[in-house]
């Protein structure tokens, strides 16, 4: 751990050498982009199976929409189980959808989402999952609510059904810059910048989390135990990541997903939004609370998944953007058996970005660095992955990445991938690491790049062992302007404790802008 915090912030160093431009040579756009909170009530095939099914799933999504132009938006999400007993179904989607005004401030809105997941694998089989919807929506200041009829239909499975679905819209506003400016400092050294940079920064706080969860109470494992349902007592292993954006000086609303890694077969994943806040502040440590509500399962005991995670803790500043942090709390699922108390670390990295004005202290700085990020999605073909049952099958997966650039060269990625092809649905992976990329050749249209990325995977009996799992990959760039690319790229997925050995294949595109951080 020691060496690879050594390794993170000598990369981050490297940023430093860059050159100093005038802020007035700095053109930036502004994307009004949208969350959406959506519920829908699945009606379940209770009827077609052998065992005891609840008739209904609630099913909750997160969907983060971008505008690409006046009628149309694409976006990314995760829906999760909170009612019924399928705690611990989680899915990973794409959205593109159609949005055009009616009567004033009444919309009609329609979309189609694609992703994979599961829970209960004789439900979902392979994981794939289509929901077509269209609806009414109303639109007031940038905020909105709506309903909608739609078709939930795992195509693999048996788990589908119509429904009625309601929604709630809140804005998220991103100022940004072309991606050909990223890495670079520039400085306001005169009167002339237009006014789009003095505006307020929005602050806010990533985070990579190690916990361990000590259950206690009635918390039972499931199946793949034996005895089957058995008392839990082992510790288990949990490695996180949390984005905070603050509301307030001291006031924070966040996000934040689990996955385990040691304690149990692998399969455990949780999902939380909830609010925090700072109660005692000083220049080096900060004392803090959260209470954070959303859904969790898998290797668990069958439940709803709706579940309550308050925490406390405090953070210690190593420099105005790194911190280390220490906390404690506990995991309680609403109206089912599983709790936990929990305990652990976390790396932060604390930002003000997208312009020059501290958000609530009305402060002007004079030097905003720009780092390239990027978003990309792919499908991703692994052959003859090892199953628990002794056999091998192939896996189709639907996998969104984040890159975050460290230099012109070297830059920073994670993963998530969920499987929605290949009888094991309900199996996925969260993978972060490190990449290099050559310069353009070929009149700037092509680049190559290595990623090394580890982290945990599991879930409907694929050999995973405990979930550790280690994916260098190789590949190449196709650059059809300076922000969009086509990449395809091939890779060895090993797991150092179960018996995977597979080489996959990854095909996809990747969009690239730079965000603006005020330097102090």
């Amino acid at each position: 751990m020691k060496n690879l915090l050594f390794l993170f912030v000598v990369l981050l160093s490297f940023q430093n050498y860059s050159q100093t431009n005038s802020l007035s040579e700095l053109k930036g756009k502004e994307l009004h982009n949208s969350i959406r909170l959506n519920y829908i009530l699945v009606h379940q095939p209770f009827k077609q199976v052998p065992y005891e099914l609840a008739p209904t799933l609630g099913f909750v999504g997160l969907t983060y929409n971008i505008p690409l132009n006046d009628w149309l938006y694409a976006g990314a999400g995760f829906h999760t189980a909170i009612t019924g007993d399928q705690g611990g179904l989680f899915t990973l989607g794409v959205t593109l959808g159609v949005n055009t005004p009616i009567y004033k401030n009444l919309y009609f809105d329609a979309n189609m989402h694609f992703g994979g997941g599961g829970g209960f694998r004789s439900l979902v089989n392979g994981g794939g999952m289509i929901y077509p919807n269209a609806g009414l929506q109303y639109k007031k200041n940038d905020y909105s609510f709506g309903v909608q009829y739609g078709y939930v239909n795992f195509f693999t499975g048996i788990q589908k059904s119509d429904n009625v679905s309601f929604f709630i819209e809140i804005p998220s506003i991103l100022r940004m810059s072309s991606y050909k400016d990223a890495q670079k400092t520039f400085t306001l050294n005169d009167n002339s910048v237009d006014e789009f940079w003095t505006k307020p920064a929005v602050k806010s706080v990533q985070q990579i989390t190690f916990d361990y969860f000590f259950p206690i109470g009635m918390s039972r494992a499931d199946v793949t135990t034996n005895p089957q349902y058995k008392s839990l007592t082992e510790t288990l292993s949990i490695i996180g990541f949390e984005y905070q954006r603050y509301l307030t000086s001291n006031t924070f609303v966040y996000a934040h997903v689990d996955t385990m890694y040691s304690g149990l077969v692998s399969g455990f994943m949780d999902l939380f939004f909830g609010v925090g806040k700072n109660f005692i502040e000083t220049k080096n440590v900060n004392f803090f609370a959260k209470m954070g509500i959303g859904a969790a399962g898998g290797r668990i005991y069958p439940e709803g998944g709706l579940t309550m995670y308050p925490s406390a803790g405090f953070d210690v500043h190593l420099t105005d953007k790194l911190g280390l942090s220490a906390h404690g709390g506990y995991h309680r699922a609403i109206g089912g058996t599983f709790e936990a108390y929990t305990a652990g670390l976390s790396l932060k990295y604390y930002g003000l970005t997208g312009g020059l004005k501290d958000p609530f202290s009305d402060d002007i700085a004079s030097t905003i660095k720009t780092h390239g990020v990027g978003v990309g999605v792919q499908n991703q073909t692994y052959f003859k992955m090892a199953k628990d049952d002794n056999t091998t099958i192939d896996l189709e997966m639907i996998s969104l990445k984040l890159f975050y650039d460290l230099n012109k060269r070297f830059y920073l990625v994670g993963e998530t991938s969920f499987a929605y092809e290949g009888k094991s649905g309900g199996y996925a992976h969260g993978i972060f690491g490190l990449g290099i990329r050559s310069n353009p050749f070929l009149n700037d249209k092509i680049s190559t790049f290595i990623e090394l990325m580890g982290g945990v995977a599991g879930g409907a009996g694929v050999d995973t062992g405990e979930g550790i799992l280690v994916r260098p990959t190789i590949g190449v760039n196709y650059h059809l302007n300076e922000s969009l690319s086509l990449n395809a790229a091939v890779g060895q997925t090993i797991t150092p404790y179960g018996n995977i050995n597979s080489t996959n294949l990854n095909i996809g595109f990747t969009y690239n802008l730079s965000i603006l951080n005020t330097k102090k």
